[in-house]
Order: C-alpha cells, then structure tokens, then sequence
C-alpha cells in the first residue's frame, strides 16, 4: 500500500497529539488547580501530579523524536543507550512495565533503531495491564534481527496492528493509531526485511524484525 508523504505526516502528527494530550492536559489542570488552591498541602499535591506530568511529557517527547523524527546526530548509526534511555522513559512513569534491556551492540543503524523503538512502543501498549517486555538484537553476516517478548497477565494486539505490521494495511486506509506499524513495515520491507508477530496467545507474544546489511 503507498501512503502520500503528507497524508502519512499528518498520521504521525495524530498519534502524537493523542499520545501527549493526556499529560500536557494534566499539567494545564493542575495550574488552574494551583490558582485557586490555598490549602498548603493540596498546593504540594498539585505540584507533584504537575512535576509528574511535566516529566511524563518529557519521556514523551524525547522518545517521539528518536523514533520518529531525526534525533540521534548526523550518522549513519546511533548509541543503542540513547534507545534505551527513550524506551525507559516511556514506560518509566507508569510503573506497569519492567523493561530487560538484552541489546549488546553499542551503535546500531537508524533505521534498526527506529523500527525497535516503534515495535517497542507497540509491544509496551499490547501489555494492557502490565508486565514485562524483553528487547533483544543481533547482528551478524546476514544482517540485523530484532526481537521483542511481551508477556502479562493480558495482551491486545488488535488486527489492524498485526496486518499492518505484517502486511503493510489492515483496510484500505492507514489509521493515526496504526501510524507506528505502517513505518515498522515500510522501513523493515526497504532493508528487504520482514516483520514477524507470533499467533496470539494468552500471556506471552514475540515480535520480530529482520534487515539486510545496508
């Protein structure tokens, strides 16, 4: 399926909004809180739920631009520390995820590192009531290979984001929530790759990615 690249900037500029909606709005309703609020210690609470979005916000922000946009420097390659600090602190303020860091590498190429990250993001968000998740890689003569573990108590991978993943569409038209999954595929499928997602099951799911050396 070929997405127009305007049409495709304006998916990913949906899932951000929706994503950082939440606590960008909190932080606002906090400091309408805080001006009228002259108990002293709902002023400290306020500005705990505030200190907690603004750092929410900020995990928010620095993973977007990793995975989706230009951060990580003019290279071919970037510090696989710098993916995990994103994926750390995406999942770090919630608490419900443990996250297993398992990347030996030290640099791995950009597009390796956006598709782990956005299959992050998507394993991360399957784990609806939390768990752990594994990220592994390893490169070797025949290219790279991503390998994601998802397991909790319950995991949702609805179709659209499975035939996205591994088919590039789930319908006739992308949607904003599948915008991640569309670019996993579509950078994966140009390093003459494939995605790989494991049947569904009850507490455990693998995704996997391969790429040709570029």
């Amino acid at each position: 399926m070929t997405i127009d690249p305007v049409e495709f900037a304006s998916l990913l500029c949906s899932r951000l909004c929706h994503d950082l909606l939440s606590p960008i709005g909190a932080l606002n309703n906090g400091l309408e809180l805080l001006a009228d609020e002259t108990d002293p210690a709902m002023r400290e609470r306020c500005m705990e739920l505030m200190a907690e979005s603004a750092r929410t916000s900020a995990a928010k922000l620095k993973f977007f631009r990793l995975a989706f946009g230009a951060a990580g420097g003019f290279g071919e390659a970037v510090d696989t520390r710098e993916a995990q600090q994103a994926i750390e602190g995406l999942f770090g303020e919630t608490k419900r995820l443990q996250v297993n860091w398992l990347v030996d590498e030290p640099m791995l190429p950009k597009t390796a590192i956006k598709v782990l990250l956005n299959l992050a993001m998507i394993a991360g968000d399957s784990l609806v009531r939390g768990g752990t998740l594994d990220i592994g890689s390893e490169t070797n003569d025949a290219g790279i290979e991503i390998v994601l573990k998802a397991e909790g108590p319950r995991i949702a991978l609805d179709h659209e984001l499975r035939a996205t993943l591994m088919e590039g569409q789930a319908s006739e038209a992308v949607t904003p929530r599948a915008a991640a999954a569309f670019l996993v595929h579509e950078m994966v499928k140009a390093a003459e790759g494939r995605v790989m997602i494991s049947a569904p099951d009850d507490n455990v799911l693998l995704f996997g990615a391969t790429m040709r050396p570029r």
